[in-house]
């Protein structure tokens, strides 16, 4: 992804709700993107796919994939693009599949839609799909409404599995599941990304669940990249203000006690943009600089870019 911008079309004004986003996604790679709710995260992933709805826009950049820029492709090119080679799994996984219709329908659509195959073999198929996910081929015939939370979100992953695409987005897959479930469920996607090959591009908000699951991760603060690093780095050195407040509001269960402490305030309204710097009215450090002018990103090390005056020369 390069310099990607998404404008929402508003009666006052365009409204920028990502600004200028790149980053690289390796083979086998998992990127995890955080923020908080509003910071761009799921815009980045549905302008990957090209699915963003009116009013949003793709006003600027490349997403380049295998080479081929998605941004300018057919429809015809994004049809046969879509699910053989990026899928996507949804936030909430009742709402990704369809009441009416039971989930080893579901599988064979997606499986028929985009491959000519006999519809034997794509039952077949939704059968192995289902037992690669943990669930057993009896739940073939199963309504959403009769899984669990957890189950149902397994059968949105083998959804996106069917066609083995070598990228998968996922886009917050365990908010609304337990802890435990979530757990189970992450294990089981490294489980198959190791077996299958393929590269994840994670979402979510809690930075507790992506420095375990990410091989990278990218914080997004009101449509800007603010800091990238190796996971491990970001945990034991983070260098911008707001990555190192995600991760002092994180509670820890090993180590010494300490105080949680939260990031003070709220995300700006993205129509009235603080000058400068977007995170400094919420900054315990910042200068009359960054009231004035906004950060470039630069590199820090290998792998690590990070925007903020406060530490550059």
């Amino acid at each position: 992804m390069r310099d990607l911008r998404v404008e929402y079309l508003t009666p006052t004004g365009p409204v920028c709700a990502v600004d200028g986003v790149s980053f690289d996604i390796g083979k086998g790679e998992v990127l995890g993107l955080a923020g908080e709710s509003g910071s761009g995260k799921s815009t980045v992933a549905q302008a990957l796919l090209r699915i963003l709805r009116p009013p949003a826009v793709i006003t600027g950049g490349q997403v380049l994939f295998e080479g081929e820029d998605i941004l300018d492709m057919s429809e015809a090119r994004l049809r046969e693009l879509r699910w053989r080679k990026v899928s996507l799994v949804f936030q909430s996984a009742m709402n990704s599949l369809n009441p009416i219709l039971t989930v080893g329908e579901q599988i064979v659509d997606a499986i028929l839609a985009h491959q000519q195959v006999k519809r034997s073999e794509a039952v077949d198929r939704a059968v192995s799909l289902l037992k690669l996910v943990g669930i057993d081929s009896a739940r073939l015939t199963s309504y959403p409404h009769q899984l669990s939370g957890g189950m149902r979100q397994r059968v949105v992953i083998a959804i996106a599995l069917a066609l083995e695409p070598p990228l998968m987005l996922m886009d917050e897959p365990t908010t609304a599941l337990d802890v435990v479930v979530q757990k189970e469920i992450l294990h089981q996607v490294a489980e198959l990304k190791n077996k299958l090959g393929f590269s994840i591009l994670f979402i979510t908000h809690d930075l507790s669940l992506i420095l375990e699951f990410s091989t990278r991760i990218a914080v997004l603060y009101a449509g800007k990249l603010v800091e990238m690093a190796p996971s491990r780095q970001l945990y034991d050195s983070p260098r911008h203000p707001y990555t190192q407040g995600l991760l002092g509001s994180v509670p820890s269960v090993r180590g010494p006690r300490r105080k949680l402490v939260g990031i003070p305030g709220s995300p700006p309204d993205m129509r009235k943009l603080p000058a400068g710097c977007r995170f400094h009215p919420r900054c315990p450090s910042a200068t009359s600089r960054c009231k004035e002018d906004v950060p470039l990103l630069r590199e820090l090390g290998p792998g690590h870019i990070e925007a903020c005056h406060l530490n550059s020369p």
